[in-house]
């Protein structure tokens, strides 16, 4: 294998979502939580956004309106996961105490 270094793609965001919950340190778990939802919806407001320009004949840039949909479909899956993975948790914990 090579030890080329890879280099981001200039002009494409890293997930930044994803960072600025872990850099803002929130108080506990139910607010990691809810900045998490918070961002999953500001990502769908901005896809919905994108996909309206776009119905209307606006959109200028394809690329955008793409990354936005997808960045959108990938925070939904995530967010989806973790709810699943909380639900899975507590019904374990509720079979211990039974």
């Amino acid at each position: 294998m090579s030890d080329i270094p890879i280099k981001p793609i200039s002009g494409v965001e890293a997930p930044g979502e994803i960072g600025r919950i872990a850099k803002a340190k929130p108080e506990g778990f139910s607010e990691t939580l809810k900045e998490a939802l918070s961002e999953v919806n500001e990502l769908q407001n901005r896809s919905t956004e994108e996909i309206g320009s776009a119905l209307e004949g606006d959109l200028k840039d394809v690329h955008s309106a793409m990354l936005a949909l997808q960045k959108a479909d990938l925070s939904f899956q995530l967010m989806l996961q973790v709810r699943n993975k909380l639900v899975q948790a507590y019904r374990d914990v509720m079979r211990m105490q039974g």
